[in-house]
């Protein structure tokens, strides 16, 4: 089971990172958790795949030690050390070695993300927190009928509190809904449609046709999902 589906280095990853990057009017969660993190001293972290390794780098400013993990070969390349090439599925690590766990926009590419959490929860010592990030299923309603029709996920920011409470102790979850993402022209809206799936061709299409639309803000809606072991 992947930690990241085989087209998500080349594709999905590095257009949305661009786009959140150029376009988003407020920090990323990763920032948050991140300070929750520190704030606890919850060292070691393993960031359960973490890509490119944005929430290390945050640690870094931190006495947190971070450790990422990810089946992303090409995603590792760009990440701060130390890192481990492997499967949240089957984590390479003795039981209660770390602080904190997190599985920041990952979980949702997993067939069966119940078995990564509760890797997540063998792993943490008693009193770590594991922290999941996941977009809505009622994400940018503004341009919901220029997206791709949503599939059932295996999970969401409706399902990730349900999930989570059923292999940890206690739950704390934090929503955002708002206007987020500012798109001020049709490229904007052409890379946006581009970077969730409409793909390249299409997406300069339909943002021709829908020109009137911007600028636009869209809102963002999702949630940080925090569980502790006792």
């Amino acid at each position: 089971m992947a930690v990241s589906r085989p087209d998500y280095d080349q594709v999905d990853f590095w257009n949305r990172r661009r786009v959140v990057h150029d376009y988003c009017r407020t920090h990323d969660v990763h920032d948050d958790v991140a300070l929750r993190f520190a704030a606890e001293s919850l060292s070691p972290v393993l960031d359960i795949g973490c890509g490119d390794g944005v929430l290390g780098r945050l640690l870094e400013k931190s006495s947190v030690r971070w450790v990422g993990i990810d089946r992303s070969a090409t995603l590792l390349a760009h990440a701060v050390r130390p890192v481990v090439r492997g499967d949240a599925m089957r984590l390479p690590f003795r039981d209660g070695a770390f602080g904190a766990a997190a599985a920041l926009y990952m979980l949702y590419l997993l067939d069966e993300p119940r078995i990564a959490v509760a890797e997540a929860y063998r792993v943490l010592r008693s009193g770590g927190i594991f922290a999941a990030v996941a977009p809505s299923r009622f994400d940018a309603p503004e341009i919901a009928d220029l997206l791709p029709p949503r599939l059932p996920s295996s999970f969401d920011a409706e399902l990730a509190p349900g999930l989570i409470g059923d292999i940890f102790d206690e739950v704390d979850v934090e929503r955002w809904d708002g206007p987020y993402v500012h798109l001020p022209d049709v490229e904007a809206l052409r890379r946006y449609l581009d970077a969730y799936g409409v793909g390249s061709a299409r997406a300069a299409v339909l943002a021709a046709q829908h020109a009137e639309r911007v600028p636009l803000n869209l809102t963002k809606r999702g949630a940080i999902v925090y569980g502790r072991k006792r």
